[in-house]
């Protein structure tokens, strides 16, 4: 997806929690941010926001700052004998 259509659409976010105190600002649109954008439009804002955060509404930059881009949570559940070991599989 486009940057700055990214950008446009954070800052959208950030315009509706402005009425918020900024702490629970910043919660939520950390939490929009995780419940209805892809990985990769995060992966997109958060290097933006590294790279030139000029355009980014100061809560959405503060949401960045704190906000982590974690790994899968499916990979340690499907990690196969090669990764756990032969004991640790229940096949067999």
């Amino acid at each position: 997806m486009n940057t700055e259509k990214l950008i446009h659409m954070a800052n959208q976010i950030a315009s509706f929690f402005r009425s918020y105190p900024e702490d629970q600002a910043v919660k939520g649109i950390q939490d929009h941010l995780m419940a209805f954008w892809t990985p990769g439009m995060r992966k997109t804002l958060l290097a933006h926001g590294s790279q030139g955060p000029d355009k980014l509404d100061p809560l959405v930059r503060r949401a960045l700052l704190s906000f982590q881009v974690a790994k899968s949570p499916i990979e340690k559940e499907v990690a196969g004998p090669e990764k756990v070991g032969q004991l640790g599989s229940d096949a067999g």
